[in-house]
């Protein structure tokens, strides 16, 4: 394996944990966003609030793009098994 081999293979690797992780962190910065307006408008400012409500957001988001996010890891890994033999 050459040098740019385990580059590609490493640029690979983080571009699908960004692509697959990417929405889920947009969920937390949208929900808490939400929520921190809302307690700026309130005025009520318990961590409670804003941890309960992300929690909630972010399981749905994971359990919604779940397959999505399986089919994407299985592709890469198969990808990553098919290509050992011409690395030899």
């Amino acid at each position: 394996m050459t040098a740019d081999m385990a580059v590609e293979l490493c640029r690979s690797a983080v571009l699908l944990a960004l692509t697959i992780g990417g929405p889920v962190l947009l969920a937390a910065l949208a929900i808490g966003l939400v929520i921190g307006l809302i307690q700026a408008m309130t005025q009520l400012h318990d961590q409670t609030l804003a941890f309960v409500p992300k929690m909630i957001g972010i399981s749905l988001v994971v359990l919604y793009l779940l397959p999505w996010g399986l089919s994407r890891m299985a592709e890469y890994a198969s990808d990553l098994i098919r290509e050992i033999p011409h690395q030899l």
